[in-house]
């Protein structure tokens, strides 16, 4: 996949910045199954960095607009608000999905690219900090992004915060032990797709499917809540 230097003005003009160091950008949207078959970098250490910088850009709002919310409520909204859904939902925005680099084999499997696109937008998020040194141009387009789902998070606490969800109706009635364990991993490093289990007091409850384990633990609380309504 060849991505032109006029197709990155577009993109650059999507997202509403304009990159110094164009190799940055192109490693934010270089994917690790194109990595591994061109032997260039990956997005994956941009993508840990944009987590950081996302969790404490959406923290700080947090903090400073919602000074009733506790502790414990920001971050529920921050989970919703930077979850793979509404990263996802950036990517969509953006078109992303025109400008990624992929390898041959990611192109041909029919494996779910929203974890893939939501994974992007940490990295370019991180690219954008590292190439202007500047947190505030980074925070702008933050916060224009998710914005919307801090403001219904913000009303609707907890909303798709299955795990959440999950231990407070099985503590209703007293302390239980709640407990996930990654049953099963498959697939190359690049393109893993993890399965989870979550138990009450030794009993299982469901197993659920993500390409991270994050998202298959979120998976399988959402069959749990499912099976007990």
């Amino acid at each position: 996949m060849k991505i032109l230097k006029n197709d990155l003005e577009v993109f650059e003009k999507n997202i509403g910045y304009s990159f110094n160091n164009k190799e940055l950008l192109k490693t934010a949207l270089t994917h690790t199954s194109y990595a591994y078959e061109n032997k260039v970098k990956s997005y994956e250490r941009l993508e840990y960095l944009g987590d950081s910088i996302l969790e404490f850009i959406s923290s700080k709002y947090l903090f400073e607009n919602f000074e009733k919310l506790t502790e414990g409520e920001m971050t529920k909204v921050r989970a919703y608000a930077v979850c793979e859904d509404s990263l996802y939902k950036i990517a969509i925005k953006h078109n992303f999905s025109d400008f990624l680099y992929l390898g041959r084999s990611e192109k041909m499997s029919n494996t779910d690219k929203k974890a893939i696109l939501a994974d992007s937008v940490e990295a370019v998020i991180a690219a954008m900090y590292l190439d202007s040194q500047s947190i505030n141009v980074v925070q702008d387009f933050v916060m224009e992004n998710i914005k919307p789902q801090v403001e219904f998070a913000s009303h609707h606490i907890g909303v798709k915060d299955y795990k959440t969800v999950l231990q407070e109706k099985l503590q209703e009635h007293g302390e239980v032990q709640i407990k996930y364990n990654i049953i099963n991993e498959e697939g190359p490093d690049h393109n893993k797709t993890f399965t989870a289990e979550v138990e009450c007091d030794g009993k299982k409850l469901a197993v659920g499917i993500g390409r991270s384990k994050k998202m298959a633990e979120m998976e399988a609380a959402r069959k749990a809540i499912k099976i007990l309504k």
